[in-house]
């Protein structure tokens, strides 16, 4: 048990210390797009632009989403705390995060197609598109697959023990399954922050702290409820008032 505990304490100090670094950074992003407010900065889509796009918001994820994770992580080190030495539980558990981080990195690809067409848009399209993504987002944290996905989020035990696989593909496996049920928990909270936020600080924090409150609190499903019921309202705000959508996309600057 001691193991166990050591093991436990360890993981959730790196994770931690990890997602602090990240916050940090993010933060000095964004006091940096602050300095440059008011100047132009619109530039042609390009592979260089893309790639330095998915790093920050590899970044942004690790410091929003790792705090969350903690507990399936932490809960995976324990579970090696007879490993032959620290050296592979320290590997395994490094696979099962990389893992998690690489497929929220992935999505990073995607995000910035879309951010490419949002600023391609007129502001009465963008505005109702707004809309569409918070009315769009708001109704699926009622939905069935929002339910299911983040039971499983809540369990660290239930899922380890249904998913349980040895060894180093293990690791790969299950923190790619884990990753799998994170990523459909919280995809529309991403989209509302890239489309109706962009990614402004304010957004990302906000966004960070129900994507905790609902994995990490009791009561977190009722977390995603109101939730939904705010994105609703706002996004039927929005398709009312198209002048409200500017309103969100402005404040601190973008990532």
């Amino acid at each position: 048990m001691a193991g166990a505990r050591r093991a436990t304490v360890v993981t959730y100090a790196l994770l931690l210390a990890l997602a602090a670094l990240a916050w940090v950074d993010v933060l000095r992003s964004a006091t940096a797009m602050d300095d440059m407010a008011g100047m132009e900065m619109a530039m042609a889509p390009s592979l260089s632009e893309g790639v330095v796009f998915v790093v920050a918001w590899t970044v942004m994820m690790a410091a929003m989403m790792l705090p969350s994770a903690s507990p399936m992580i932490a809960l995976y080190a324990a579970t090696h705390r007879n490993a032959p030495s620290p050296v592979v539980r320290a590997v395994a558990v490094t696979h099962f995060t990389l893992v998690y981080v690489a497929l929220w990195a992935a999505t990073g690809i995607p995000i910035y197609l879309v951010t490419v067409v949002l600023g391609a848009l007129g502001r009465l399209a963008l505005a109702y598109g707004i809309a569409v993504a918070l009315i769009v987002a708001g109704g699926f944290q009622f939905s069935p697959l929002k339910r299911v996905c983040l039971r499983h989020c809540r369990s660290p035990l239930g899922f380890l023990l249904g998913r349980w696989r040895p060894g180093w593909r293990g690791a790969l496996s299950m923190g790619w399954a884990h990753a799998v049920y994170c990523l459909g928990c919280c995809w529309a909270l991403m989209l509302v922050l890239v489309v109706a936020g962009a990614m402004g600080l304010v957004w990302v924090l906000l966004i960070a702290a129900v994507v905790t409150a609902e994995k990490l609190l009791p009561g977190g499903e009722r977390v995603a409820w109101v939730s939904g019921v705010v994105l609703v309202l706002l996004g039927l705000a929005v398709a009312l008032r198209p002048e409200i959508a500017m309103m969100l996309r402005a404040g601190p600057r973008s990532m």
